[in-house]
């Protein structure tokens, strides 16, 4: 297994070791021993999984008071994941970097609690697998609206599908402090 370092150093790409052959490939998506000696947590409690259609944008969601951090991959397909810092008091609050995941080469992306996290399907479909490491409770998910002019994330879809949901957040800074996470 391979750890690439990001801008935002609690931000790990991961390379799981894949093992190719003439019929294919295998790799475990997670191993509970060895991914805590990288710096990713021992414990998921829910696993998770989205197929879109190319153009689905799903952004930019967190959980406030039982925040999630999240393993993402793409089973199928590929992606276009962003990460949003959104401590209040980080040094690189209101920040953001991205990554492609495809489902081959097999990344990974860890997403620690306290950014918020979306991404934009470029291929035909996806199959986008999530590992949380708290349970998902509607009543603590926030949000930010995915093209918020001050983060300025440059999509790289023309016409976009959204939930209705997605459609109505807010804009970071509409955000009161009470609404995001700390810095810790």
């Amino acid at each position: 297994m391979k750890i690439i370092p990001q801008a935002f150093p609690e931000v790990l790409l991961v390379e799981p070791k894949l093992f190719r052959d003439r019929r294919g490939h295998f790799l475990e998506i997670f191993q509970g021993r060895r991914y805590p000696d990288y710096g990713l947590p021992a414990t998921f409690v829910q696993d998770n999984v989205s197929f879109s259609r190319q153009g689905v944008v799903r952004a930019l969601h967190y959980q406030l008071r039982f925040p999630q951090g999240k393993l993402i991959m793409a089973l199928t397909g590929e992606i276009w994941d962003v990460v949003v810092d959104v401590r209040r008091g980080s040094p690189t609050f209101g920040k953001w970097l991205s990554v492609t995941l495809a489902a081959d080469p097999c990344r990974q992306l860890y997403v620690p609690p306290g950014f918020a996290h979306g991404f934009a399907v470029v291929s035909d479909t996806a199959t986008v697998l999530y590992k949380v490491t708290d349970f998902y409770r509607l009543e603590d998910e926030c949000g930010i609206i995915w093209n918020d002019p001050d983060l300025a994330i440059p999509w790289p879809v023309t016409y976009p599908v959204l939930s209705d949901k997605d459609l109505n957040l807010p804009r970071l800074r509409e955000l009161k402090p009470e609404q995001l996470p700390g810095y810790r």
